[in-house]
């Protein structure tokens, strides 16, 4: 690969990096398990994505229709410093063999990929690339698809402190793993210092409350019934005064995807190997009305 991150040539040279093609070529075969997977925030590039777990999710998640809802790879980090170990090439790889195999692939980019926005309307080893997007789910409901960023004020207001907080960010990830690795050994199981972080300070939960109602807001303002993003980390599903509000999380830390059934029933998940944990049902998500 590259010493340097180039984002014209970047997705060119990710194809030209051979992958392991060869020991998914008995994947996705039979009618799709899903109608519709939507990810976002792998930051591929960074030593935090969970590429492994993330290749075993796409095996076991077959769909019509992928979204990659933004932050898919993080140009930020690899403009500093170029990590790009084989699992997050086979990602790629990955992607763009379940768009040679009929699957529609759509990308939105992120504020960490904002690169690809030059490219919206193009297609890439048939991943379409859009600003926006929007999907009608199976009952009808139009969802408006879109990473987010937009509405945090601090992307828009001042660049430079979004940046310090990403290193702080990266800084906190490799406390956890130098700490969950000693939990491991001690048989404890995986415990997010960041997220414990985000949830103990009340300006956080302030942000994130914030963001939620501004992005729902504006997909209610354009007639959507309901908005699916990313960006903020933080995997939810409800009902914001009628406007169904729902964050597929991240492939860092929370490991979780919005999925939709043949019959529109959309559901949160959580990834734990075979031992999948739902985080949202649809019963869940009508009694979470604000």
């Amino acid at each position: 690969m590259r010493a340097a991150f180039d984002a014209t040539g970047f997705w060119q040279g990710v194809a030209d990096v051979p992958g392991h093609e060869a020991l998914a070529e008995a994947e996705d075969t039979g009618p799709p398990r899903y109608r519709a997977v939507f990810i976002s925030d792998l930051h591929l590039g960074t030593p935090g994505c969970q590429a492994a777990a993330l290749l075993e999710f796409l095996k076991a998640h077959p769909s019509q229709t992928l979204y990659l809802v933004g932050d898919i790879v993080d140009g930020w980090q690899l403009r500093r410093r170029w990590f790009w170990p084989q699992a997050h090439n086979d990602v790629v790889q990955k992607l763009l063999r379940r768009a040679r195999k009929g699957c529609k692939v759509v990308f939105v980019p992120g504020n960490h990929d904002e690169f690809a926005r030059g490219f919206a309307g193009h297609h890439f080893g048939g991943i379409e690339v859009r600003e926006e997007a929007v999907h009608t789910t199976a009952d009808g409901r139009r969802l408006w698809v879109v990473h987010g960023d937009h509405f945090d004020a601090v992307i828009q207001c001042a660049k430079w402190l979004a940046y310090l907080g990403d290193n702080a960010y990266e800084l906190t990830l490799r406390l956890n793993r130098h700490l969950n690795s000693l939990r491991a050994r001690m048989g404890l199981p995986y415990w997010s210092l960041s997220a414990y972080l985000k949830h103990k300070v009340k300006k956080a939960l302030n942000y994130v409350t914030a963001f939620e109602q501004a992005v729902a807001a504006e997909a209610r303002k354009r007639g959507y019934q309901g908005v699916v993003c990313g960006h903020i980390h933080r995997a939810e599903m409800r009902e914001i005064d009628g406007t169904l509000y729902c964050n597929d999380g991240d492939w860092v830390e929370s490991l979780t995807a919005l999925v939709e059934h043949h019959d529109g029933q959309l559901e949160l998940v959580q990834w734990h190997g075979a031992h999948q944990h739902k985080l949202r049902t649809p019963a869940a998500v009508e009694s979470a009305t604000v």
